[in-house]
């Protein structure tokens, strides 16, 4: 019987402060307060479009911004909202309030740390490129979309989640009467604001800097459109006490889909995260401990009022940017976060929302990223069917049922090129390798044939048309398998077959180069006393030996 294996969680924390210094601290101190400076608008954004006040996403980035640095497997992770979350949370939130929302997150955060423990998240990696693009593409649009509210100062109730009663609702109240030209303006400059000063000014934070700008600028001029503080109401200015979501079985059963998506996407953008950050840095991630790290920084997110938290990739960067050393400067910009709600929280009420609609869009327009879907357009077709599937599916239906669907297809895919890749081909003198000239010396009667590739149930399939005219041939058939390192039941059952035509038509069946993990499968089915043991060979020498013995 199998024996699972626990990983050993090591938060590197407690790995980077045995070396700790002064100056390394100073690093971190510069690094957080960049970084922290920077996730402040980001916070509160990522909340409003999700359809929630924006001191959740204060207490997020705070909370789970801490603690998945202290705890997590990253040097330089950046954890908080970020927008791949917008809309699995803007659904929740919809359907069941609130409560609903938090207990999801909670169930998510115990799943993470399963994953964790039990090394299951390293499967994660499995997700198909083309699926995790489709899904971040179709989020993009949502986000947008969500956003030209905002964008257009359209007085309308809440923005519904479905995106066709989404474009209804834009329908029926976009008109020139209804368009708040004040609040395009202000959209529109802060997306030209962030644009420009990110290709001339590369080193200044592009977003804050927009959004004070134009913060101050509102308020300087008095232009009438509507501020976080005049939709939102003040902010609060402490951190609340936590508290556990209301409980039933019937809300469990609810929720309990979308838990396994904020885990599942959780952990696909933490570790792509965490991938990004070792690509720039010298140290290498530990995966387990950095999914654990995300299990309690959501746990603890939600009972401190919080939502969904992932690592941030562009944070992150930010902060290896900005010199972050240690996971100390991820902790230090949880804090920085802190002190601005704590003691800034008015100036943050003034940010209009036409700003933080702009600079949503901003993003929206880097996460679906046109040209690297251009670049992926001109590869794989089919590749291609299922990012576009994905991508549909976020948008039209539901990101679970995209990523269900896109790693179904992308399986199927796989399969048929992993099925084509494996054949069955005559060994003759002349198609052998150099080292395989012996061949040119096979006694009369024996015909020898090669698998190449895995022996499983695609290849199988496609195979057992032709090892059905190979079984009719008289003789002794040897049957290469070097190039088989493994073979499924169905592999198992076409042998089987192939062996029993064999026997019917007269002909006997060797088996030549046969790898260790085959080989198991052959001996624990059975079909190793049926061939015999010395017709089973590990080398085609031995085959050609016990062919002309069987001859004489």
């Amino acid at each position: 019987m199998a024996v699972i294996k626990f990983a050993k969680i090591y938060p590197k924390f407690f790995e980077s402060i045995k070396s700790y210094s002064l100056s390394i601290f100073k690093k971190d101190c510069a690094a957080g307060l960049t970084v922290g400076i920077v996730a402040v608008p980001l916070a509160s954004a990522f909340a409003i479009a999700s359809g929630l006040e924006p001191e959740r996403g204060f207490f997020t980035a705070i909370v789970a911004g801490f603690f998945i640095s202290f705890l997590g497997g990253s040097r330089y992770q950046i954890g908080g909202p970020t927008g791949a979350f917008v809309v699995i949370v803007y659904t929740i939130a919809a359907k069941y309030g609130y409560n609903g929302l938090a207990l999801a997150t909670i169930i998510a955060g115990v799943i993470l740390i399963l994953f964790a423990y039990t090394r299951l998240g390293s499967y994660i990696k499995f997700i198909p490129y083309p699926v995790v693009l489709g899904f971040t593409a179709g989020i993009a649009v949502i986000l947008f979309t969500t956003e030209l509210k905002d964008l257009l100062g359209l007085e309308m109730g809440s923005v519904p989640a479905d995106f066709a009663e989404k474009f209804r609702a834009y329908y029926e109240s976009i008109t020139i009467k209804k368009i708040n030209f004040w609040a395009v303006g202000v959209g529109a400059s802060t997306i030209i604001i962030i644009m420009t000063v990110r290709k001339r000014l590369k080193k200044i934070p592009s977003h804050v800097f927009a959004i004070v700008l134009v913060t101050v600028a509102t308020a300087l001029f008095n232009i009438p459109v509507p501020t976080i503080y005049s939709h939102f109401g003040e902010l609060p200015r402490n951190l609340p006490a936590p508290v556990l979501p209301e409980f039933s079985l019937e809300m469990l059963r609810l929720v309990l889909p979308s838990a396994f998506t904020i885990a599942i996407l959780a952990a696909i953008e933490s570790l792509l995260s965490a991938v990004v950050a070792d690509g720039m840095s010298a140290d290498r991630h530990d995966s387990d401990t950095e999914l654990f790290g995300q299990g309690v920084g959501n746990i603890l997110s939600a009972l401190f009022g919080g939502i969904p938290a992932t690592g941030a990739i562009a944070r992150t960067v930010t902060n290896i940017k900005a010199g972050g050393k240690t996971p100390i400067a991820g902790m230090i910009h949880a804090i920085t976060i802190l002190i601005f709600i704590l003691f800034f929280a008015k100036g943050v009420e003034m940010i209009p929302m036409a700003a933080i609609a702009g600079m949503l869009s901003v993003i929206s327009w880097d996460m679906f990223d046109p040209r690297r879907l251009i670049k992926f357009s001109r590869q794989s077709r089919s590749d291609m069917f299922v990012m576009l599937t994905a991508l549909l599916l976020t948008v039209l239906v539901d990101i679970t049922v995209a990523v269900e669907v896109g790693v179904v297809m992308a399986a199927l895919l796989f399969i048929k090129r992993m099925s084509d890749v494996t054949t069955l081909n005559l060994v003759t003198p002349s198609s052998v390798d150099t080292d395989d000239l012996r061949f040119k010396d096979v006694p009369d009667g024996v015909s020898i044939y090669e698998i190449n590739g895995p022996f499983f149930f695609g290849a199988a399939n496609n195979l057992i048309h032709t090892m059905e005219s190979v079984a009719e041939i008289s003789g002794i058939i040897i049957l290469r398998m070097r190039s088989v390192p493994v073979m499924d039941t169905t592999g198992l059952n076409a042998l089987e077959t192939f062996s029993a035509t064999c026997v019917r038509n007269g002909a006997a069946l060797i088996l030549s180069g046969v790898q260790p993990e085959p080989y198991k499968l052959i001996k624990s089915s059975g079909l190793l006393d049926i061939l015999g043991k010395e017709n089973v060979t590990d080398h085609i020498d031995k085959a050609l030996a016990r062919a002309r013995q069987m001859l004489s």
